[in-house]
Parts: C-alpha cells; sequence; structure tokens
C-alpha cells in the first residue's frame, strides 16, 4: 500500500485542478466526514446531553450508549430521542457539507455513504442523488419485519419525547437541556414507537443485522447509484473519498480502488486522518491526504474564491 501525504499548497491545487477537470465526481463519506462536521459522540457534545446515563449507567459515549441493555423501552428510546436528534435533526456545527455542496456545484456528481445522518440533504444535496446505504436516523422499522419493507419516519415522535424528558426550546428553535439541568431519562409509555398497522415495537432503521429494512427509497436510491456509475464508468470521474476507515470497506474504499484501476481516465482521491492510502497499482493516478476534511475543504473554498 502507499501511504499519506501532507496538506500542502501543491496538494491543494492539484485537487483543485482534478476537481474542475472531471467530467463527473463520485463522494464516497464515511464516519470521518461526520466527525469533521463537529459530530463527535463524545466530549463536550456527549456530556451535555447524557449526563445523567453517564452517572446512571457509566456510559461515556454515545457509540457504546447504543449498545446498552436498557432495562426498559422507556429508558431505551429516551436514550436514542436524544442521540437522533443530536445526529439529524441540527445541522452540523461546522460548515463542511454547504462547502463540499459549493464545491461540486455545476458538476455531474453522486453521493454514497456510509453515514445514517442524512447531513448531505440538510445541506442541500440533491435527493436524487445522494445513497444511504446503511440507513436513517430519521426512520423506524419493526423490530421484525415481514414480507412487506416499511419505514417510518420518525421527527415528531422524537420531538415529543424530548419534550416529555423535559428538554426546551431556545430562541432559534432548538432543543436544549433546561437552565435547572433537570431532565427525565425516561419517557412515558405511550410514546414508545409501535407500527401503526399492528402495534408491534419498531426500531431504528440501521444496518446492525438481517432485519434491516430496505425500503422502497433505499431501492430506489440504489438504482440511481448504479445508473451513474454505469454512465461515467469509461469518463473522466474523480473517485473523492472523504474520512473512510475500515469498518465497511468493501461498500465505498475497495469499490473506489477497483474503480480506478478499471478506468484509466479516473483519479482517485482519499483524505482521512491516519487512514489515506491505496494500493501501488493505481498510485500514479491517486492523491491521499493524511489530515482534516474541513482543513482541506477550507482551503479549497479560499482557492475557488481567490
Amino acid at each position: 500500500m502507499e501511504m499519506t501525504g501532507n496538506i500542502t499548497d501543491g496538494s491543494i491545487a492539484l485537487l483543485g485542478e482534478k476537481m474542475a477537470q472531471a467530467e463527473a465526481i463520485l463522494i464516497g463519506a464515511g464516519a470521518g466526514m461526520s466527525t469533521a462536521a463537529g459530530f463527535t459522540y463524545s466530549g463536550k457534545r456527549f456530556h451535555q446531553w447524557f449526563f445523567d446515563f453517564e452517572q446512571a449507567y457509566g456510559i461515556r459515549d454515545m457509540y457504546s450508549g447504543g449498545f446498552y441493555p436498557f432495562p426498559s423501552r422507556e429508558i431505551y428510546w429516551a436514550w436514542w430521542s436524544r442521540q437522533i436528534y443530536l445526529n439529524r435533526y441540527v445541522d452540523a456545527p461546522l460548515p463542511v457539507y454547504p462547502q463540499l455542496l459549493d464545491l461540486v456545484h455545476g458538476k455531474e456528481y453522486f453521493v454514497l455513504t456510509t453515514n445514517v445522518d442524512h447531513q448531505f440533504q440538510r445541506a442541500g444535496f440533491d435527493k436524487k442523488r445522494l445513497f444511504y446505504t446503511q440507513g436513517d436516523y430519521g426512520l423506524f422499522q419493526k423490530e421484525r419485519p415481514g414480507r412487506k419493507k416499511e419505514t417510518w419516519d420518525n421527527e415528531g415522535l422524537v420531538y415529543r419525547m424530548l419534550e416529555a424528558q423535559g428538554f426546551v426550546k431556545d430562541r432559534d428553535g432548538r432543543y436544549q437541556v433546561p437552565a435547572d439541568g433537570h431532565i427525565r431519562k425516561a419517557i412515558p409509555a405511550s410514546l414508545v414507537p409501535k407500527a401503526p398497522d399492528d402495534g408491534s415495537p419498531l426500531v431504528m432503521n440501521l444496518r446492525c443485522d438481517d432485519t434491516f429494512v430496505e425500503d422502497v427509497g433505499w431501492h430506489r436510491a440504489a438504482g440511481q447509484y448504479q445508473e451513474f456509475l454505469r454512465k461515467f464508468q469509461d469518463k473522466k470521474i474523480l473517485y473523492l473519498e472523504l474520512g473512510v476507515g475500515m469498518n465497511t470497506p468493501g461498500i465505498i474504499k475497495y469499490s473506489f480502488w477497483q474503480r480506478t484501476a478499471d478506468n484509466s481516465h479516473s483519479f482517485y482521491v482519499s483524505i482521512n486522518k491516519g487512514m489515506a492510502f491505496c494500493p501501488e497499482k493505481i498510485r500514479s493516478r491517486s492523491l491521499c491526504l493524511d489530515g482534516d476534511i474541513a482543513l482541506v475543504l477550507e482551503k479549497l473554498a479560499q482557492r475557488k474564491k481567490a
């Protein structure tokens, strides 16, 4: 494997040139993209919203809390309503998504992502150019789905769960911990999500096992992605990989490597802290940058304005 290079004026200039020259850009975004946008699962953000769960159960971050065996569904959904809200229904703290959208404005582009926070859509990316392969924080599905592969939007119910716990809206309409810090770490039983057709339990629409529901919207997006690949498979396409690690490399990283190898007109870019690398066989048509995605996008934005 060929390893990374540093972020320099030269590497930023090369990336800017490749983006400008490309007939199409396929963006592959992993967890590092959300982290670069400020969606951290620990630290201040976690302590502010989950201090009561931390005290009661010793949970130290949102990721591990998602697997905790809470003693009741009322407590389980108190946790998950907060995690959903923080990572799906508020804008990212840093402007990496709007900056990226501006950089691909006017280009043929598509986004393939393993993230479930839908920040691309919130930032204004065309919904028809997005494929969220691993699910959506904004959807529920049946715990034991049958033949009918359905999902349900959860925004309104999540807000009611937050209000039932004592969260209040600020002047901007965003939920916050009240000034006295008094919140409940459980919701009323009446708010526990149930399927509207048969009253069976609902869970998050996240790919964690073989019960994950690939609904009509998922299959529509998968088809749009395949059509994009067919259209530009032998064209001058830029594979732009952002924050992709090795948890599910087959979805983005390995696919981008193989497609770059198969198309001599293509170019591959990987930007990630400590995880930007590529095979030797595509090194001459690759740029691997070890660093902060937010910094790279900011430098590209400045270059575009100059």
